[in-house]
């Protein structure tokens, strides 16, 4: 997967969501999102405490054989994502 990145070769706050709004199409656990959008832990609290607050994600409790937490992207979130990809297309041309 190609990252977005700025001159530097980090990537933007906005790149960041993205990134794990893509990782949590289907639902994804937290440890599943840190390792695949690269975060520490504390970045993707970080993240994590935006998103939820903005009603990109939301996190629903799944029972198996201990509760786990799944993090999930809303219709908002996906309203995002499709922005976000025209925005990058015009960009990075």
């Amino acid at each position: 997967m190609r990252r977005a990145s700025n001159r530097r070769g980090h990537r933007d706050s906005i790149d960041i969501v993205a990134d794990i709004l893509k990782a949590s199409l289907g639902g994804a656990k937290k440890t599943q999102l840190m390792y695949s959008c690269n975060l520490s832990f504390r970045q993707l609290e970080s993240y994590l405490g935006l998103l939820l607050e903005k009603n990109l994600l939301r996190c629903k409790s799944v029972e198996r054989s201990r509760s786990s937490i799944i993090y999930e992207i809303t219709e908002k979130g996906q309203e995002f994502l499709r922005s976000y990809r025209i925005l990058k297309s015009f960009i990075s041309t």
